[in-house]
């Protein structure tokens, strides 16, 4: 599929010279910058913030209720 980003003239001149350089397309290059950059910030980074709660051995609501009542 194809997409439209907007690329700052000396990191378009980057890509162009290392495309040359390793004799492969600009958008080749890109692609590759995308893949690794998504394997980097994988799924599992982001789900680490979920589900905090998922190990400990007590209700939500009673606990809640509990922190409330010492108000």
């Amino acid at each position: 599929m194809r997409t439209l980003v907007d690329i700052d003239d000396d990191d378009l001149k980057a890509l162009n010279d290392l495309a040359a350089t390793k004799n492969v397309s600009r958008a080749s290059l890109i692609r590759k910058a995308v893949s690794a950059f998504l394997e980097q910030s994988s799924v599992d980074d982001r789900s680490q913030a979920f589900g905090l709660w998922g190990n400990r051995k007590v209700d939500g609501l009673a606990y809640q209720e509990e922190i409330r009542g010492e108000w």
